[in-house]
């Protein structure tokens, strides 16, 4: 059989395998490769499925200032508009695991004039589940799933003391114990799978120097475009200069302004982002993870679980297999 032959073969196998356990399913000949090297699928902003609808807190201070004032003076006509646009995954952290997301974008906040040390998630207003929640599902998914590793990257702390980034710290610890992976100069899925390491955290704090179990920010190429075109533009005069060492992330997800939102009154994120699929997955496809200049690591989009997203990102790994043997 020829090698081409052999490769659609693969690429056919690797898009088939069931999703919710697509690394226990790798070819055996990339057990080996650095999981930098690797094509995988991410999920942009993770927990804004749920947003709370009721929440009467001032929108969040990373909003434009007119959004902000808005929001204060008009909140009954403008909250609406905040929600359509604030939620970029309508599918829950379980949901998005079992369709193949294997890193997950979280923005932990702690609510203004809260006098708990809950920590919530956000992206404009404040989720109804709590971090640790979160987690706990997170750590029973991957218990029912022990060859599938996450990469969760904590990021954009909004309203956190020192003290509750080191209980934040904590809760990690406690919830994910010996799953932890702590920080080395290469993982791969053979390692972590025989240390029995499922998570990575990175945590976008000067405080992971002093953690072992902490990961640094993994870079994450965002283009702050609203067109699709415009995006991948921007993308491929990035791949240019060739890519981050070890982990990093392309952020495929769009990016509307307050001009646009007002512009488009009738729509939502969603409706911007189903309609671009087809185009961002079309250069997708052309796309290759390694370590080359101009090849790709992590791939993070909006609604995920709407589109064919997730196995043409998987499936992009075939692509290794003709100069990893």
């Amino acid at each position: 059989m020829s090698s081409v032959v052999v490769s659609e073969v693969n690429e056919l196998t690797l898009k088939n395998v069931a999703m919710d356990s697509w690394m226990a399913h790798m070819p055996c000949a990339l057990w080996d490769m650095p999981l930098c090297n690797l094509a995988i699928p991410g999920s942009h902003n993770a927990i804004t499925y749920c947003l709370d609808m009721n929440d009467r807190s001032p929108v969040d201070l990373t909003q434009p200032d007119m959004l902000q004032k808005l929001d204060k003076y008009m909140k009954p006509l403008i909250r609406p508009f905040v929600y359509k646009w604030a939620i970029t995954q309508e599918s829950t952290i379980k949901q998005q695991l079992d369709c193949g997301v294997r890193y997950c974008d979280l923005r932990i906040a702690h609510r203004p004039n809260d006098s708990s040390t809950d920590l919530y998630f956000y992206h404009g207003v404040y989720t109804t589940v709590t971090v640790e929640t979160v987690l706990t599902e997170v750590r029973e998914w991957l218990d029912a799933h022990p060859r599938e590793v996450v990469i969760l990257s904590f990021s954009h702390f909004l309203g956190l003391t020192q003290e509750l980034h080191m209980q934040l710290i904590t809760t990690i610890r406690n919830v994910f114990s010996s799953k932890l992976c702590p920080k080395t100069a290469t993982v791969t899925l053979r390692s972590l799978w025989a240390l029995g390491h499922q998570v990575i955290v990175s945590y976008e704090h000067n405080m992971t120097n002093c953690h072992s179990d902490l990961w640094p920010h993994i870079p994450y190429w965002w283009a702050n475009k609203c067109k699709a075109e415009a995006l991948i533009e921007e993308f491929e005069h990035r791949k240019q200069y060739g890519r981050p060492g070890g982990f990093f992330v392309t952020g495929i997800n769009l990016t509307e302004d307050l001009k646009y939102i007002c512009s488009h009154p009738t729509e939502s994120l969603k409706d911007l982002v189903v309609s671009t699929y087809p185009t961002l997955l079309s250069w997708l496809k052309e796309q290759s993870p390694g370590s080359k200049a101009g090849s790709l690591n992590i791939i993070a989009g909006d609604f995920i679980t709407e589109s064919h997203f997730v196995p043409t990102v998987v499936a992009l790994n075939e692509k290794l297999l003709n100069w990893s043997s």
